[in-house]
Parts: structure tokens; C-alpha cells; sequence
């Protein structure tokens, strides 16, 4: 598979971004041989804006998320007038009025989106128990950025296909030709540190071996499988039959810049 060397940068702030990743172990992700890239956890698209395969399937459960996308992918001019305009009319005030807002049209709906991506309080997307975002207003106040490319990341998005859905629907579609990359939220079994307190109620223990059970079935079906995961011994003890490597990273989830210690976390391949 033949990718693109122009640089893309994601265009939203996504928790667990795996921009670092491919800046110090992007030979993991070779695509010689391989027809169709596949990611069942899309979030930012990171890794996806680097490699630039011809032949994607992006999946994310965030249905807004993959919405955005295809709006860029459809009309990426009219979402970039809409951004214009929240970028005018920017404000505290202004803020809360779009997040209590419903929009119907796609675009409106990206737009919005992607303006609450970047004024909110460190890019955190939360719903409430009604669905409804509910993150305070941050300390960023550019709505547009020098980076912006929409037109370049429409034409890359031209021969993806885009779902929102379950992961398995997913990995299960996928076989020989495929590469798939998963980078689940980090639930590790006794959602014993305050992270994963969060994403057990999205995505429990029981997902994570879901999921290596599904990516195992992908495996003998000829794909071949990479996987982002904590570096936890429930995670490790989970994988023990692949290939684990452990990476390391700076934290950035402490406030302080001072505090973004390195920490780790596992590339498990399987299959190969």
C-alpha cells in the first residue's frame, strides 16, 4: 500500500493521541502487502493522518465524532465558514450557548464539534447522563489554527469508510489485506487507578478481552494485528500469547509541565 508523505495534523485534541507513537516506532506500522487499514478506535485519527493509507475503515462509539469526519469529508467548506464564525463570536457567553445547542444540519453539527474541542476545559469530551456535553469552557481561545488543512484532510478521507459503532462489529469484518490498529480507553482489570474509574462505565474488562478474542479470530483470518494497551500486568496476563513491547512516553495528564514524568505503556502485536 503506497501512502503520502505530506504532513496532516489532527485537527482535534483527543485524550490518548498517539502522535508520539509513530514519531519513535512508526516501523510497527508497516503497511507493505497490506490492502485496507483498519482502526475500530479512531478518536483523533493520529495515526491514520501519519501513515495516509489509500484504503481505510475508521470506526469510533463516539457517533459525533465519526459525524465530524464525514461532514469534513463531504463539505469541509462549510464546516470551515461555521468555524469563522464561532471563531467572531468567541466569548464566555458564547461558548455556553453553542454547548446548549442542538443543531440538525451535519455541518452545523461538526462545526460545533470542533469549536467545543478546542475552547473547552483540555479538549475532554463528557456527556452527561442524558448525553448532553457537558465540559467547562477552557483557557484556549483560537478556534482556527495555522495547522487547519480541511481541504487536504477531505481529499484523504475521499476512499475511507467511516462507522460509528461496536468495535467487534468491526475487527470481525476484517481478514487477509487488513491491518488493524486498536487503541482502546485503558480499562485494566480491577479498575484500581483514578483513570479508568471513568471509562469503566464506556469500556469495562470485559470489552478488553472482547476485544483481544476478536482481534485473535481477525489474526487467523490473515489480518495482521497491532494493539495499544496499558502496561499493566491484567493487560499483559491478558496478551500473554502475543507479542508485548514496552514503550515509553511522557505523561500528559498532570497539569504541571514539571510533572509529565515518563511513563509506559504496551505495543502487542499478534499473529506475527
Amino acid at each position: 500500500m503506497n501512502t503520502s508523505i505530506t504532513s496532516i495534523t489532527p485537527f482535534l485534541k483527543w485524550a490518548g493521541g498517539k502522535r508520539w507513537l509513530l514519531r519513535s516506532h512508526k516501523m510497527a506500522f508497516d503497511l507493505n502487502g497490506i490492502e485496507r487499514y483498519v482502526e475500530p478506535f479512531v478518536g483523533s485519527a493520529a495515526v491514520f493522518f501519519s501513515l495516509q493509507p489509500k484504503r481505510a475503515l475508521l470506526n469510533d462509539a463516539n457517533a459525533e465524532l465519526i459525524e465530524t469526519y464525514k461532514a469534513i469529508k463531504s463539505d469541509w467548506k462549510s464546516v470551515l465558514d461555521l468555524l469563522r464564525k464561532h471563531q467572531r463570536s468567541h466569548s464566555d457567553d458564547y461558548y455556553y450557548q453553542v454547548r446548549d445547542s442542538a443543531p440538525t444540519a451535519q455541518a452545523t453539527r461538526a462545526a460545533r464539534f470542533i469549536y467545543l474541542n478546542r475552547t473547552c476545559f483540555n479538549g475532554l469530551y463528557r456527556v452527561n447522563r442524558r448525553g448532553e456535553f457537558n465540559v467547562p469552557r477552557g483557557t484556549k481561545n483560537s478556534v482556527l489554527l495555522d495547522s487547519d488543512d480541511f481541504e487536504l484532510i477531505s481529499r484523504k478521507l475521499s476512499k475511507v469508510t467511516l462507522q460509528s459503532g461496536d468495535f467487534e462489529r468491526v475487527v470481525d469484518q476484517c481478514g487477509s489485506g487488513d491491518f488493524i490498529y486498536a487503541d482502546p480507553p485503558y480499562t485494566v482489570k480491577h479498575n484500581n487507578n483514578g483513570f479508568i474509574k471513568y471509562n469503566e462505565k464506556l469500556f469495562s474488562w470485559s470489552d478488553q478481552e472482547r476485544l483481544k478474542d476478536a482481534l485473535i479470530r481477525a489474526s487467523d483470518r490473515g489480518a495482521r494485528v497491532l494493539v495499544s494497551n496499558a502496561d499493566h500486568p491484567s493487560i499483559q496476563e491478558l496478551y500473554a500469547d502475543a507479542t508485548c513491547a514496552i514503550v515509553k512516553r511522557h505523561s500528559v495528564m498532570a497539569s504541571e509541565s514539571e510533572r509529565r514524568k515518563l511513563t509506559t505503556e504496551l505495543l502487542i502485536s499478534i499473529g506475527r
